[in-house]
């Protein structure tokens, strides 16, 4: 989505107030859907107008993709995940238990769809290769299969994360931000007077709203819902806060909550943020403004009213995975004042490469919404560096001095140069930094600056995006 810098919309006020009118309007609604059919001429016998299955069906790839790169599949596995796959595509993650029991075990009865199709196609800079988005998420999907549960100690890569977190992006927020919530909003795209595709009961304001919806992973009625809760279903601990409409089940479909909904659902636990209900509620208030026009073309006030709500979710969207730069920045520098402590620990090793993959996945993610984030994106890709230090403080299995690296060569094999840790604790601190200036954060997981008393002179006056 092309928007200005997020801090212009960064106060909590100026949210609360573009979210509230639809309040005022006497639309009290805080559960997406349903919403009624409003298609003129329509003669069916559909009574509910939200649709975003296809979504959903990708947030279920999303998961079962990330727990077969983990449960070291083949190949093969790994992209039915990707590209999609005939006959039964067994759902992976979430799986039923009698704690949390869902309604799905086959992810094609939910949507015959996949995630390569969607995936951002412009170039990605912070990753080694000069690659689109799409094909970053394929190299990293072959390459997880050639190590044990994706995990590629002498690089320090953990796939499993990698892919996760950039699929997030790459696909959820781009497909939301830079198509459904933007080009499609124009008065020409997808008219609310017009079914969004022949023979669709639904409108095409009406679905492009939706689809953006269900990238987002929000529950449908996780507004009415506290973080502490929306967090606990996400990890499938709290049944009676999913199961909506208290059949005994979890509907994967409107009673679960994904990828960065329960994220902002962590980020909100902690009291001080509401990005979940900020933006799960910017969507429901945005599908009554296209309900309230019953079927017929959005004037321009209507639209500019739907604008308004599409970049408060936007703007909190990306604050969302700035969150989640700055906590695990402090993940990854918390990891290297133990290892320095005690190098060659294995498990605390293997702790910073997790958290490394976490960091990067959503770092190259900030990039992937159609706004160029200009000399801010560069600090972000330099300080992060295109694989984390390994060597020194890693098991002596590796035996290697400090290293990192660089790129790839003519073989596509990554090539790596000499690193020092206490340079890229530094940039750690850098990067906190950077998120709390260009972004705004204020959950603030992991902080590693604030309790730094000469913050300055510790970060140093030179460029901040130094890759020493």
């Amino acid at each position: 989505m092309k928007i200005s810098k997020i801090t212009s919309l960064s106060l909590s006020g100026v949210l609360i107030s573009l979210v509230s009118p639809a309040m005022a309007d006497g639309h009290a609604n805080h559960v997406y859907g349903p919403f009624p059919v409003t298609l003129s001429g329509y003669q069916g016998d559909q009574t509910n107008s939200v649709s975003y299955s296809g979504q959903i069906g990708r947030q279920l790839l999303h998961n079962s993709l990330k727990k077969a790169i983990g449960s070291s599949s083949p190949i093969e596995t790994l992209n039915s995940y990707f590209n999609g796959a005939d006959g039964v595509l067994p759902l992976l993650d979430p799986k039923s238990s009698d704690k949390f029991p869902v309604d799905v075990t086959d992810i094609n009865k939910v949507s015959k769809t996949n995630l390569a199709g969607k995936a951002y196609k412009g170039s990605i800079n912070g990753w080694p290769g000069n690659m689109t988005g799409k094909e970053v998420l394929s190299s990293m999907i072959e390459r997880s299969a050639t190590h044990k549960k994706g995990y590629d100690a002498k690089h320090g890569y953990d796939y499993a994360q990698l892919v996760s977190k950039f699929t997030m992006g790459a696909v959820f927020y781009h497909q939301a931000c830079d198509n459904y919530l933007d080009e499609k909003l124009e008065a020409d795209n997808k008219p609310n007077n017009k079914p969004y595709k022949k023979g669709k009961h639904y409108t095409g304001k009406e679905h492009s709203w939706d689809e953006g919806f269900g990238y987002w992973g929000a529950a449908a009625h996780g507004a009415t819902l506290s973080a502490r809760q929306n967090y606990d279903i996400a990890k499938k601990k709290d049944l009676s806060a999913a199961d909506a409409n208290n059949d005994g089940v979890v509907n994967l479909k409107s009673e679960m909550n994904y990828a960065h909904a329960y994220y902002a659902s962590a980020f909100d636990k902690g009291g001080v943020t509401d990005y979940y209900n900020t933006i799960t509620q910017a969507f429901i208030d945005g599908r009554q403004i296209i309900t309230d026009a019953n079927g017929k073309a959005l004037t321009s006030s209507e639209r500019n009213n739907l604008k308004s709500k599409a970049r408060v979710i936007c703007s909190n969207w990306e604050r969302v995975i700035a969150e989640a730069v700055f906590k695990y920045a402090g993940s990854v520098y918390a990891d290297l004042e133990k290892l320095v402590k005690t190098p060659g620990d294995g498990d605390a090793y293997r702790k910073y490469v997790k958290h490394w993959g976490e960091l990067k996945g959503f770092a190259l993610s900030l990039h992937t919404s159609g706004q160029n984030l200009g000399e801010v994106g560069v600090k972000i890709d330099r300080l992060i560096g295109l694989g984390p230090v390994v060597g020194g403080i890693s098991p002596s299995s590796l035996n290697m001095q400090p290293k990192k690296v660089t790129g790839v060569d003519g073989n596509g094999k990554f090539m790596m140069a000499d690193a020092k840790v206490d340079s890229y604790m530094v940039h750690m601190l850098k990067l906190q930094n950077l998120m709390v200036e260009e972004f705004g954060v204020e959950a603030k997981n992991n902080d590693k600056i604030s309790g730094i008393a000469n913050l300055a002179a510790v970060l140093g006056s030179g460029d901040s995006a130094e890759n020493d």
